[in-house]
């Protein structure tokens, strides 16, 4: 075999291993999550939308709605601050999102355009890039670039577990359940 082919060849090869998958594990992490997520939204129907238990350790909880906007209000928040970018939609007060919007199709679109630009920030992740300082979207003070990924994934778990409790009181069954 040509040496020059030989070292080509080995060039490739240490490329191929050297691959940087950063981006990739985060944004799987992310589609799996939204899988789950927007269907649930998706499944409440229109007039349950505002639904929130009362009584007991519910009081004062947020709506269906209010979680879902709150979701992606943070989505938008936190994307930004991978980016290093100012949120592309309006995130409310208490990133409760644009309290103007209220019908479900309009919830849903927010929630899926915040999955979209969250897509956004997650592939502009790499090994190099993960570890850097940005400036925090919660407050003063600065954090890690990962750190902000892995709320992008582990808030929006957090929400879907309340928002699965109330749909099922409401007798929907989670489509990543059926």
């Amino acid at each position: 075999m040509n040496p020059i082919r030989l070292i080509l060849m080995a060039v490739a090869a240490a490329a191929i291993c050297v691959a940087d998958d950063t981006a990739k594990v985060f944004d799987q992490q992310l589609s799996g999550v939204e899988k789950e997520m927007v269907p649930l939204v998706a499944a409440m129907p229109a007039d349950q939308m505002t639904f929130a238990p009362t009584g007991g350790a519910f009081n004062g909880v947020r709506s269906f709605r209010d979680q879902a906007m709150h979701v992606g209000a943070v989505l938008y928040l936190v994307s930004a601050g991978i980016l290093g970018e100012k949120p592309p939609a309006a995130v409310g007060s208490n990133e409760s999102g644009p309290a103007e919007i209220t019908s479900k199709a309009d919830v849903v679109k927010y929630l899926d355009d915040a999955f979209t630009y969250a897509h956004r920030a997650m592939n502009s992740l790499t090994s190099q890039n993960l570890t850097g300082m940005v400036k925090s979207p919660f407050g003063s003070g600065q954090t890690q670039r990962g750190a902000l990924a892995i709320t992008n994934v582990s808030h929006v778990m957090d929400h879907y577990g309340q928002m699965v409790v109330y749909a099922r009181m409401k007798g929907i069954v989670p489509p990543a359940s059926r």
